[in-house]
């Protein structure tokens, strides 16, 4: 967390063969999370130190508790959480799972609206404590978690006033690598997430969105889109200078990107009626694919398709007045039911 002016939701941006995933973001599947510590076994006031040598703050867990009860967030809507606040606590942030408020000097509190939200980003934090990128974590409970205070400047302020360098490029690439590395299935952020901190390194902040995904954009688009134009094409020139393979199937995935946006507008166009079939979608694609006869490369694609059809069909849903998370579990219900029918269709015939 930080605290400078925060918004956290997680907003929540030529054919090459072979298409398997660009060296330079290819790993081994990531370990468990384990944390250096466990600091939610420290007695209240109590300080420790971590396996790293660093000072853990002192962490009053009784105190927390008692905050924690005067401290109300509730979901709406595609919109921030409501917040009321009956404790001395400042609130410096909220997003649309949680509000942060800051404890200490170097500490905050991230309060969530459900205790799902705060499973999740506790899992992506947990992945993240082997680097230096993440808020370290000092204390979880049911809807909360007491972290490292990330200060700094953001990466969206820093660009108001400086260049984006070919350093910092290689910064923001490395952190792609590091975020796959640890287990992250979507491994970009929004520029208004990544603060630079005063010895030149990263720090994220917001990662729940980063884990228990089932489709990603197979490129940066968060951070590509985040940038702005001018930015944008700063930003891939350096990546074309220093990384060329990866370059092209980025622009090679930008590129289907658009050509997927295009064909959903012209579907809904030619074919207004609600409740399209997704497999009219799958049928449609195949346009994409009469060029490319590899597997990994036809999956990237179908899921690029399938990704933005929901999500600008969820746009279309909001103009109507009517709610998205509803719709999306019946699609993804559904979705799941017809991969289990396929699955089993193919171990009859084995």
């Amino acid at each position: 967390m930080n605290s400078h002016e925060m918004n956290m939701e997680d907003v929540y941006a030529a054919p090459m063969t072979p298409r398997e995933p660009h060296p330079v973001l290819q790993t081994e599947p990531a370990p468990e999370p384990e944390l250096p510590l466990k600091p939610e076994w420290l007695s209240e006031p109590e300080q420790a130190k971590q396996e790293d040598g660093r000072q853990l703050p002192a962490i009053d867990r009784k105190q927390i508790a008692k905050w924690v009860k005067k401290i109300r967030v509730q979901n709406l809507l595609n919109a921030d959480v409501e917040v009321e606040n009956r404790t001395p606590l400042v609130m410096i942030g909220k997003g649309r799972q949680g509000a942060v408020f800051q404890i200490g000097e170097d500490t905050c509190m991230k309060v969530f609206g459900n205790q799902d939200d705060c499973e999740r980003e506790h899992y992506a934090l947990l992945l993240g404590q082997s680097t230096n990128l993440v808020p370290r974590v000092y204390v979880k409970g049911p809807n909360y978690i007491v972290m490292e205070l990330i200060k700094g400047i953001s990466l969206r302020d820093y660009l108001e006033a400086e260049p984006l360098t070919k350093e910092l490029s290689r910064k923001l690439i490395e952190m792609l690598v590091t975020f796959q590395k640890i287990g992250y299935e979507r491994i970009d952020h929004h520029k208004r997430q990544i603060y630079l901190q005063p010895d030149g390194s990263l720090k994220v902040i917001d990662v729940a969105r980063t884990v228990w995904r089932d489709r990603t954009y197979p490129y940066p688009r968060k951070l590509l889109t985040s940038l702005g134009k001018d930015y944008r094409e700063v930003f891939l020139s350096h990546v074309q200078e220093m990384a060329p393979e990866l370059y092209e199937e980025w622009k090679h995935y930008m590129k289907m990107d658009e050509m997927a946006r295009r064909i959903y507008r012209v579907v809904r166009a030619s074919e207004p009626s609600k409740g399209s079939d997704a497999r009219d979608v799958k049928k449609l694609s195949k346009s994409l694919l009469t060029t490319h006869d590899d597997k990994v490369h036809y999956a990237k694609l179908e899921e690029l398709v399938r990704k933005v059809w929901k999500e600008e069909w969820v746009k279309d849903l909001i103009v109507q007045g009517r709610d998205p998370e509803k719709i999306k579990k019946e699609i993804d219900q559904y979705l799941k039911l017809r991969s289990k029918r396929k699955k089993a269709k193919e171990k009859k015939k084995k």
